[in-house]
This record gives C-alpha cells, structure tokens and sequence, in this order.
C-alpha cells in the first residue's frame, strides 16, 4: 500500500509540473515562436538526461525511440500548439481531459490489463470537474481545433502505453532521453521552415525555459514514466488531471484570478476522481466486502444453528482471513 502511493505521488509531478508551464508560457516565453518554443523545451531536456545516463538506444529502440519521440512529444507539442490557437482553453483542456478513458482502453486492448469498475466511474467524474472547472460559457468551436487537440490526446495515450508495454527492459532516464531528442529533432526541420532561425532570447525567458525543460520536461516526464511501470495505467491517467487543476490554482494563487463556486464544485469532482482511481481505494472496498460477506456467512450458519458452539469464532476467523494484505 505504502509503495503503491509512493508511486501515485511520484507521478503527480508531471501533470503538476505541466500545469505550471501555462503560467511560464504566457508570462515569461515569446508567444510568436512555438515550433522553436518545443525545440528548446524537449531538446535541452533529453540531452541533459542522456548526459546523465550516457546510453544509446540500441537494435530496435532506434525506431522506437523515433515513433515515441513523435507521438508523446515533436508532433504532440505541434498538435497542441495547433489546439491552442485554434480553441478556447477550457474546450481544448475538456478533450485533454478523456485521455485517462482512451489510456485505459488502450492498455486493455494492447497490454492486457483489465478495465476496473471504479477507475472508469473516476475517470468520468474527473471530466465532469474539468468540465465544471474551465467552463466560461458559449465559445467558437473551430473543427480543425477539435480535430488536433483530439489527435494530440490519441497520439499521447497510444505513445504512454507503447512506452509501458515497450519498456520494460530499459530504464527510464534512457528511455525518456530517446523519446525528447528523437522529438526535438524532428522539429528542428519544420522550425526552420516555418519561423526561421532560432530567435534571441533575454535573461526572463532563458530562465523560463530552463524551467521548462529541466523541470516540466525532463523531471516531469521521467516521473510520468516511471509511475507508468509501477502503476496502472487507468490510474496514472487519473492523476494527470491534475495538469488543469494546477493551472487554474496558479492562475488564483499567483495571477490573482478569481475562483467561483462553479470552479470549487469542479476542482472537487476532480479531486474525487483521482482518489477512485487509485488502487488502495480499490483494495479497502474489496476488504470491506470481503468481511461484510465473511460476517453474513457466519450469521448464515448461526442462525441455522444456533446452539451451534464455533458459530462466534467463524464470524472472527472468517473476518480475519479477509483482511487485505499489504503492498
């Protein structure tokens, strides 16, 4: 139990640390180079954590590496980017927000792991919140926008579970180093193309995207992944709900926006939502069960025999052998 919410706490970095870069972006980042912006972001972080690891990716990780580094970070960010400009925050967050659903149906078709009751109830109340959380009334909706923000959250959810199932055998520093440079990397060609030559930054912004790479790219994502391998993945979506929540505390905490009622009822779905997820929730209702049908068995048998002498010591045994074991 202990081990299994050291890992649900480990991964709550990433969607925190994610949340915090909306604040960074629109304070401190230029706002007119974001192919360059994603470059700067994954580039400088998977080389900082291949200098710590100094392996390189070998036999079939070199396509692998390829195919993760563009569906979880060059043409995600791209897509995102996209999303952004082209919907209202709350719509495109709401679409982000299915991505625990389409995480565990990935994981039941490819990775075998079954599709739990509670989790699936969570990840519905978590969308609710998202929804009560961002909503700000009738907005345009821009087709194109709906389209890449739905195909941002697909490419990541399908790129999350290959990672979990393709794995295993690499740890995790490499295995997140691979995925950032093959990312950066490939967006270097459209950056060029598109904004130009890398733009000149001022000490604000060299500082924010330090931020940005070190902490929400390359902790962030080392964290995301390790929680991955430890965790389901149902469970690991749920937590990344977090990333709107982190946005808007930010925004009341640090820009001093104001938080209504409506946003207070949304937080709190989202909060509950998490904790249906989490497996030791799980396990305490599969305890209870087990001694409330432990219990109903014995009285079974005490009724239908009540000089029965064990009939007290069935009820005590039965609930004792019910007792969960621990992690």
């Amino acid at each position: 139990m202990e081990a299994t919410l050291r890992w649900s706490l480990v991964v709550a970095i990433a969607p925190i640390a994610w949340g915090s870069t909306y604040f960074v972006t629109r304070e401190f980042l230029p706002a007119d180079i974001p192919l360059w912006g994603a470059v700067l972001r994954a580039l400088p972080a998977g080389l900082l954590l291949l200098a710590i690891r100094r392996q390189r990716p070998r036999g079939a990780w070199w396509w692998r590496s390829i195919v993760l580094g563009a569906l979880n970070m060059g043409a995600f960010f791209a897509l995102v980017y996209v999303a952004a400009q082209l919907l209202p925050t709350s719509i495109a967050s709401t679409i982000m927000a299915t991505s625990p659903i389409v995480m565990m149906a990935l994981a039941w078709l490819l990775v075998s792991e079954r599709l739990r009751a509670l989790p699936l109830v969570g990840a519905v109340v978590g969308l609710a919140g998202v929804v009560l959380m961002l909503a700000t009334g009738a907005a345009s909706v821009d087709l194109w926008g709906v389209a890449a923000s739905v195909a941002a959250m697909s490419m990541s959810s399908l790129g999350y579970i290959l990672a979990k199932h393709w794995g295993g055998g690499v740890d995790v520093l490499s295995l997140t180093s691979w995925q950032l440079i093959a990312g950066g990397a490939m967006l270097v060609p459209a950056a060029l193309a598109w904004e130009g030559v890398p733009p000149a930054l001022d000490p604000p912004a060299l500082a924010a995207f330090g931020y940005v790479s070190i902490v929400a790219t390359a902790l962030a994502f080392v964290a995301w992944f390790s929680g991955l391998r430890h965790l389901d993945a149902g469970t690991v979506g749920l937590i990344g709900l977090l990333n709107p929540v982190t946005g808007v505390l930010l925004g009341v905490f640090v820009a001093g926006e104001t938080l209504s009622a409506q946003q207070v009822v949304g937080l709190g779905l989202v909060f509950i939502g998490i904790v249906m997820g989490q497996p030791v929730v799980a396990r305490g209702i599969g305890a209870w069960r087990s001694r409330a049908d432990a219990a109903t068995r014995a009285e079974r048998v005490r009724l239908a025999n009540p000089e029965f002498p064990g009939a007290k010591a069935m009820v005590a045994t039965s609930v004792a052998h019910s007792q969960p074991d621990g992690d």
